[in-house]
């Protein structure tokens, strides 16, 4: 198995996630670089919907990817089911490809029906995926304050800005 600590690609967890049907919205720096961004980002963050049958598909994709707690020391006991993921709400994962990090309730994000139903869909490989609206990370962004978060939430509202520029020209 490769070090994790030696690889980001977000993109096979995105088309496992999409390829088992999860119901999810990657938000977070991906989701920002599709709507041009220019921040680097090395981890794969995604809201997910919360019935049994979408958290025992997430289980599936992230025992594909051998999936651990990231940051947790080696002698913690946590069976990764959907019980667990029931149980909780956020997890931060070291798969094969990098970081991947679940959240059913990111910080500064509307419920999960308003975080989908506004995503910008886009074709990836030939499935779709759901990539947040950029109002949604700026709130996000804002809502987690940290410094690097607040520079990207500055770069999503010029971004921002010149989308609705470009849409009020068309």
């Amino acid at each position: 198995m490769p070090d994790p600590s030696d690889r980001y690609d977000p993109l096979p967890p995105m088309l496992a996630l999409a390829d088992a049907e999860v119901d999810f919205v990657v938000i977070g720096g991906v989701a920002a670089q599709a709507h041009g961004s220019a921040q680097l980002t090395f981890d794969l963050d995604v809201a997910y919907e919360r019935s049994d049958e979408n958290l025992s598909r997430i289980v599936e994709v992230l025992h594909s990817l051998h999936a651990r707690l990231r940051g947790a020391p080696a002698d913690i006991p946590f069976q990764l089911d959907a019980r667990a993921i029931r149980a909780g709400a956020n997890f931060t994962f070291t798969t094969d490809y990098g970081s991947v990090d679940i959240l059913a309730d990111p910080a500064g994000a509307p419920r999960y029906e308003k975080l989908r139903g506004d995503a910008l869909l886009q074709e990836i490989e030939d499935r779709g995926v759901r990539f947040a609206a950029i109002d949604h990370l700026i709130a996000m962004k804002d809502a987690a304050g940290r410094a690097k978060d607040k520079i990207a939430a500055a770069e999503l509202r010029v971004l921002a800005d010149e989308i609705r520029r470009r849409e009020a020209e068309a």
